[in-house]
């Protein structure tokens, strides 16, 4: 859902005057419906003393152009020691980071943990006159979604039953501040955010194998995705030869009269099998960006589960980096099992998939097999390690892997660089992350990314800005703000909240033009139900050319403005993100709202 789309509702700007009263500026052209103000937020009468900063703030529900960093490349980076924990210790000069060789100046650092943002983001929420909320209903603020994506497309009826137990121990783990989710890569058989355990665990009985489409009509020779790709892409002479003698023993008896007949046979099935395995590959990292801009949406800690058996693709490279590069900037981990478990790495191949070819043919195609399978594994180690995560594989007990994958990393790093002379040519720019400390860490982080093949425009890379920053729970503190949430029931089923900003001019930076003191501020505000879903927001513009004497009037008390939202009863949690003009300069709060019944 694009932040844009959000409906909107005007607000009142509340200027402090003198510490000591506030003037009401209803939003130009439209209207508001009030919550009754508190006591000590009385409105000034309409007088003319009152009506010079009138000309000077103004407010309306436009979007305003920034003068945005563009083209800023994220990487997310979790460094492990030798016992697999994640190490929350290092700073900006620890990291060495390398775009196609060159080392690059990294210019944002962050350091992410789970639950630090939430833990830090709670605002005051306070009842409207008329209205209590005892402390025993103060709300419970949502700390972590996790999305178990299951590749239905392409799982085994083995390998789908053993991953539904192994999901069920994680849903008897779930505490009063998660929700989960079960998707599939069909697109069937789903359940969106819920803590409702049984409405989960009812979604998981139907995890089932669904293919795209039957099985071939021929299984005679068999050949594999990799293996039709070798023959028909890549022109494999020593591949098709073996596939050749496949089907001279399956459907010739060995009668080497049809030998041509039997590479007929082997290149049509090839050429059978090839658009199969691209098709539901494609469908499936489709549907894995589908997800992460469903959990793009959520105020929280984000995670995905990705159990497959894996994926040998001939486009990888592209498509993976663009999952990766949404997933990091969207601040959602991806973890990755692999749900075929044990599997030997040595010719023979898959333990559970015995070979049925021919005994000419047997040393070949257990090569095949290993390099399919290190080829699908590579595809879900970069997923893990671009987006954060972990990659669980060549173990059989796939319920620790839940447990343990369910959550992001302890600690985990985000480092922002602009690359310089950045070629929109579309090409793939390898990176590489190192550390200059002593320690011997293990690092796990993306492995690049392609160049944007236009320039992106500043007024629309300004909106993703404020919109990624509206769903998550960081708190941000570039821009010093204040949250405060008010309600009041108007009637058993229905409400009013006020949702106040408070925003300290000392904190902003004004550029001077025609005498005055110039900035803009976007207000975006966003309410989401206890599942995290969108319920009602706005965004809206407001406009500062202050005179000097104004400045300094308002420099202590700032100003605050007040958007009002109808809603049901209920729980909510309430995010608002400020950005101004000229510094760019951002400020997040994130607060709990509970209406009773």
């Amino acid at each position: 859902m694009a932040f844009r789309s959000l409906g909107s509702k005007a607000g009142t700007i509340l200027l402090g005057a003198c510490g000591c009263s506030f003037l009401a500026l209803p939003a130009r052209g439209q209207s508001d419906k009030p919550v009754e103000p508190a006591p000590s937020q009385q409105t000034a009468p309409n007088n003319p003393a009152a009506a010079g900063p009138v000309a000077e703030v103004s407010t309306h529900d436009a979007t305003s152009t920034f003068k945005v960093r563009v083209n800023l490349v994220l990487v997310r980076v979790v460094a492990r020691d030798a016992q697999g924990h994640a190490i929350g210790t290092l700073h900006k000069e620890d990291f060495r980071l390398f775009d196609k060789g060159k080392a690059q100046v990294i210019s944002t650092f962050a350091v992410e943990r789970p639950g630090s943002h939430t833990e830090a983001s709670r605002a005051t929420e306070t009842p409207a006159r008329d209205a209590t909320t005892p402390d025993k209903n103060s709300p419970v603020l949502i700390e972590r979604y996790a999305a178990m994506l299951f590749d239905d497309l392409n799982l085994s009826m083995e390998d789908a039953l053993v991953s539904r137990q192994a999901a069920t121990k994680f849903l008897e783990a779930l505490q009063p501040s998660d929700r989960v989710a079960l998707f599939t890569t069909s697109g069937q058989r789903e359940q969106d955010f819920t803590d409702d355990r049984g409405k989960l665990a009812e979604a998981l009985q139907g995890i089932i194998p669904r293919p795209l489409a039957g099985p071939i009509s021929s299984s005679c020779p068999e050949i594999s995705f990799y293996e039709a790709d070798l023959i028909v892409n890549k022109r494999d002479d020593q591949a098709l030869a073996a596939a050749t003698q496949d089907a001279l023993e399956c459907a010739y008896q060995n009668d080497p009269r049809m030998q041509q007949a039997a590479a007929n046979l082997a290149q049509s099935t090839a050429y059978q099998v090839l658009p199969l395995g691209e098709a539901s590959n494609e469908a499936a990292f489709r549907r894995m960006e589908e997800v992460v801009r469903r959990m793009t949406v959520l105020p929280g800690q984000r995670t995905i589960v990705l159990v497959s058996p894996g994926f040998f693709t001939t486009f990888a490279t592209r498509e993976t980096t663009e999952v990766v590069d949404r997933a990091t900037r969207a601040n959602v981990v991806i973890n990755t099992i692999d749900a075929r478990g044990l599997y030997a790495g040595t010719p023979g191949g898959d333990i559970s998939k015995p070979f049925t070819g021919s005994v000419l043919t047997a040393g070949i195609r257990s090569l095949h097999t290993v390099a399919e399978q290190f080829g699908q594994s590579d595809v879900m180690a970069e997923l893990a390690d671009g987006t954060g995560g972990s990659f669980f594989h060549n173990r059989n007990d796939l319920g620790e892997g839940m447990r343990q994958f369910a959550a992001a990393p302890e600690f985990s790093y985000v480092l922002g660089f602009s690359p310089q002379n950045l070629k929109f040519d579309g090409s793939f720019h390898t990176l590489k992350v190192t550390l200059g400390t002593k320690e011997k860490y293990a690092l796990q982080a993306r492995r690049g990314y392609f160049a944007p093949q236009a320039k992106t425009d500043p007024a629309e890379s300004a909106r993703k800005d404020i919109e990624e920053a509206i769903f998550s729970q960081e708190e941000l503190r570039d821009l010093p703000i204040e949250l405060q949430t008010q309600f009041f029931k108007k009637t058993e089923e229905d409400a009013s909240v006020a949702v106040l900003t408070r925003v300290d001019l000392k904190g902003l930076r004004f550029r001077k033009a025609d005498g005055r003191n110039q900035n803009n501020l976007t207000i975006a505000t966003a309410i989401f139900d206890e599942n995290g879903n969108f319920v009602t927001g706005n965004e809206k513009v407001v406009e500062m050319k202050l005179r000097d004497t104004t400045l300094e009037r308002l420099s202590r008390p700032g100003i605050m403005v007040k958007s009002s939202f109808d809603v049901k009863p209920g729980t909510y949690m309430v995010r608002l993100v400020v950005r101004d003009s000229e510094a760019e300069l951002l400020g997040a709060r994130t607060s709990g709202l509970k209406i009773p019944f």
